[in-house]
């Protein structure tokens, strides 16, 4: 998870002043703020592989691909969070009171970690469940390949499916797959 800021309860217009003069990103919620932790480079390998085998895939398709970068906005979780990768199809929707952020992802993508898995798995996928444009939320695990697709099945039903070594991963709702082969592949590593 990541590490509650001293004494930093905000509200939402509060944050935003104090974030676009921040040199580190910070998430917001429900008023706390919390400091973003630095990813180890696997980590960073993982989100760059992940970013850019979604834009090529999506190449040609009215999608664009974003970088942790891109802050998305969930009003009714009171959440401001920076996913690892995210994509949205069509035109991009901001906030009024945050032109910086997105509320219309299709897909958004998590790269695990110790610290903040239990996060990504919990508060934080509860929160993006209540995007109602979201289609598909990917968690890519950094010890092993294994890449897990929750999908969702209607208003409130989610379903996983998980991939592994050798397989690829079906996006339907973009209609592309990702090799998981691709992802993790590591051109420095002795063979």
């Amino acid at each position: 998870m990541v590490h509650a800021a001293r004494g930093a309860h905000l509200s939402l217009p509060a944050y935003l002043a104090a974030e676009a003069l921040s040199e580190t990103r910070h998430e917001w919620i429900r008023g706390e703020i919390f400091d973003m932790a630095g990813g180890s480079p696997e980590h960073a390998a993982l989100a760059a592989a992940v970013a850019g085998e979604l834009r090529t895939a999506l190449r040609g398709r009215p999608c664009r691909v974003f970088s942790s970068d891109l802050r998305v906005f969930i009003r009714e979780a009171e959440v401001a969070t920076y996913p690892d990768v995210s994509v949205v199809c069509g035109a991009l929707e901001s906030p009024p009171e945050d032109p910086n952020a997105i509320v219309n992802p299709a897909l958004l993508v998590e790269i695990l970690s110790d610290s903040t898995e239990p996060y990504d798995r919990g508060e934080k996928f509860a929160a993006y469940q209540r995007l109602p444009s979201l289609k598909a939320y990917v968690l890519v695990a950094q010890r092993t390949r294994r890449v897990e697709v929750f999908r969702r099945q209607g208003e409130r039903r989610w379903e996983l499916e998980v991939f592994g070594a050798g397989q690829a991963v079906a996006l339907q709702d973009l209609g592309v797959t990702l090799d998981v082969d691709a992802l993790y592949f590591d051109p420095t590593a002795a063979e």
